[in-house]
């Protein structure tokens, strides 16, 4: 069933989003086994993102060919389990976040590759910047040293109202744009799960993260 699903949604993104960009699919790997992610990134995954720093410790090393991503909420005392070992921290949710990748990143004399996370919904329930901060937030974290805001990442409201799924979605490609035209590193819009990633890519989402679309009901 991996195998299938992942053939038919790498199908359905080769003509890329609205905007005719490649998107990239990342596995959302959360309780599923190393073996299941190997089986998902032999049948064409190329990207797989953790939630928690827990499982990316435990699963770490135990699959290859695909870049690592952490997608989850993020400790400051957690960092230094990520930093040099993901490709892409997509959930830089705060300054002092952001500060304290820096440091770790400094310090192995690296650069670490981040998505900054927009709290797109006003949500009280989920973390990120909200919207009117993004723009300054890039601004601020792009002059530290050792970390490379290379996009944004949101996640819609679990919300009936399509019209506003649909302006929500627009305003994060409009976030996206205006940063890639101060940024050439700017090339990600994380934004799309398995419950509305097609919307996310009529509003020119780059990423979208899947998990159940992927590896079935948890």
């Amino acid at each position: 069933m991996i195998e299938e699903n992942v053939k038919n949604l790498l199908k359905e993104l080769e003509g890329g989003n609205a905007f005719g960009e490649k998107v990239t699919l990342v596995a959302a790997t959360k309780t599923r086994t190393a073996e299941e992610i190997q089986r998902a990134i032999d049948a064409g995954i190329s990207d797989v993102g953790e939630n928690k720093v827990q499982e990316f410790r435990e699963k770490h090393g135990k699959f290859s060919g695909a870049r690592e991503h952490f997608i989850g909420h993020l400790q400051l005392n957690k960092v230094k389990y990520l930093v040099g070992k993901v490709a892409l921290i997509q959930s830089v949710d705060r300054m002092e976040l952001a500060g304290e990748i820096s440091r770790r990143a400094v310090s192995l004399n690296i650069s670490q590759d981040i998505l900054i996370e927009i709290n797109i919904g006003c949500e009280e329930s989920k973390s990120g910047f909200l919207y009117e901060e993004g723009l300054e937030a890039f601004f601020k974290i792009k002059k530290m040293a050792g970390i490379v805001p290379v996009g944004f990442m949101a996640m819609l409201p679990l919300a009936e109202d399509e019209k506003l799924l649909h302006g929500l979605a627009e305003k994060m490609r409009i976030l996206f744009e205006t940063a890639r035209k101060e940024d050439t590193h700017v090339r990600h819009l994380s934004m799309g799960m398995s419950g509305d990633w097609r919307l996310c890519l009529g509003h020119g989402a780059t990423m979208i993260r899947l998990g159940t679309a992927i590896f079935g009901k948890r």
